[in-house]
């Protein structure tokens, strides 16, 4: 249980940024990205990094959960679909994080 209560402590915190980003505020993202992107590209932009960034939050929870329930019921099924899961929906929230880069910022550089 104490191995689970970190990572998802800090998947809340990623969540948490996630959210703030797709409100439109993006100080979270790194200065030279805040800093190409135009004042009117600001909220579409943030929508689009905010949203990879919750999707990875979210995902990183519910491997949390599952690996509780994994433990719990000594079934390492939840552990492996928990897995697959997780790197599914990282790849898609780095895939749209780095899409709104190339559009707004025209490179991830």
């Amino acid at each position: 249980m104490d191995s689970i209560i970190g990572p998802v402590i800090l998947a809340i915190i990623i969540s948490v940024f996630g959210v703030f980003n797709m409100r439109g505020n993006i100080s979270s993202v790194h200065w030279y990205h805040r800093q190409r992107v135009t004042e009117a590209d600001r909220k579409p932009f943030g929508k689009l990094v905010g949203g990879g960034t919750l999707l990875i939050g979210i995902s990183l929870i519910v491997f949390g959960i599952l690996g509780f329930v994994a433990e719990k019921l000594q079934n390492e099924v939840f552990v492996t679909v928990g897995s697959v899961l997780m790197i599914v929906s990282i790849a898609a929230g780095l895939i749209m994080s780095f899409y709104a880069m190339i559009k707004y910022n025209k490179g991830i550089f």
